[in-house]
């Protein structure tokens, strides 16, 4: 009998929790809180981006490109060829 009325309770317990849940993100009041947040995103994206400092572009000139014909031929290696000179 103990077993029953504490399940009975838990659930509702959280049956309350669940109706009211609901009921908080139905409301209205929620709804328009919710889209008058989402309508400032944009202010203050802008008034944030105002704010921002600019900064100077540091980067000019500052790869060098190097020909490769300077390059000498390398020498190919085998690897078996170095393994059998064994001396």
């Amino acid at each position: 009998m103990l077993k029953e009325v504490k399940y009975f309770i838990y659930i509702f317990i959280i049956s309350f929790f669940v109706f009211f849940t609901v009921k908080y993100y139905v409301s209205d009041i929620n709804k328009k809180n919710f889209f008058r947040s989402n309508n400032n995103i944009d202010e203050k994206i802008n008034k944030y981006s105002e704010k921002l400092p600019v900064l100077e572009d540091n980067t000019k000139d500052i790869l060098e490109y190097v020909e490769d014909t300077n390059q000498k031929k390398k020498k190919k290696f085998n690897f078996w060829k170095l393994i059998e000179v064994n001396d």
